[in-house]
């Protein structure tokens, strides 16, 4: 009898570890997927959201605030980025680390390029926001070591690309012609939201890592997740060049 529960136990173990690996996988294919769906509107504002933008004046903060928080819950550049970022770090102070850099680029850049008017083509950013997905595959995958002989500073590439991610965001703001009144205080406002949002994010991206880190799959597949995130961040930068091209 003993012998048949452990039997049925390590059934249902096997079966629940193979389900938070199909869950993992699964998630990250509807990322890509979502990725390359809306490739032309990576950083793009709904238009409900753009006409909030352009029509209101003043401080607003709770307003703004939640536009930053949905921002960065539907940014899927930005989560699948954060995604590949993570992908092998296991301590918390680690992660704490690396997605501080990331939000001190993307902050410095979304604010100082909002207040001081500086914007970038809109299909360039977004391009080299494709390009950061692949350049942090590649990394999970360790090209660069095999083709380079070192490993570049990850900590510096997390924090440089955290700035071309603010200033996509800061281009779109600025096209919408957001108000000079109470500019100031909606940016911070807005920026507390996009914090906010992304430590939502990155705790359910954590608790699925967290699970699919404990089946034996995660390493037979962490190579396939890497490919499969590395191609999303190729379908962004292609969609966004022919865009230039044809603008």
């Amino acid at each position: 009898m003993n012998g048949r529960l452990t039997l049925i136990g390590r059934a249902e173990l096997g079966l629940h570890r193979a389900t938070s690996s199909s869950l993992a996988l699964t998630l990250l294919s509807l990322l890509c997927l979502l990725i390359a769906s809306g490739a032309a509107s990576a950083h793009g504002v709904t238009t409900g959201d753009k006409g909030f933008i352009q029509e209101i004046t003043g401080v607003n903060l709770i307003s703004f605030v939640y536009l930053g928080a949905k921002h960065m819950m539907t940014g899927y550049d930005h989560l699948l980025f954060l995604f590949g970022v993570i992908f092998f770090l296991y301590r918390l102070k680690h992660i704490g680390i690396y997605v501080s850099l990331f939000a001190l680029g993307h902050s410095t850049t979304m604010l100082l390029g909002v207040y001081l008017n500086i914007g970038i083509n809109g299909y360039i950013i977004d391009a080299i926001i494709g390009l950061s997905v692949v350049y942090k595959a590649l990394d999970n995958m360790g090209a660069f070591q095999r083709w380079l002989g070192f490993q570049p500073n990850t900590k510096i590439a997390t924090l440089v690309f955290g700035l071309f991610h603010g200033l996509g965001l800061s281009t779109k703001i600025i096209e919408y012609e957001i108000s000079p009144d109470g500019l100031l205080p909606n940016l911070l406002a807005f920026n507390v939201g996009v914090e906010l949002g992304q430590m939502l994010a990155l705790a359910a991206i954590l608790i699925v890592m967290s699970f699919w880190r404990r089946t034996t799959s995660f390493w037979r597949h962490a190579y396939t997740a890497n490919t499969v995130m590395m191609a999303a961040g190729f379908v962004l930068i292609g969609y966004q060049l022919v865009g230039f091209a044809v603008s």
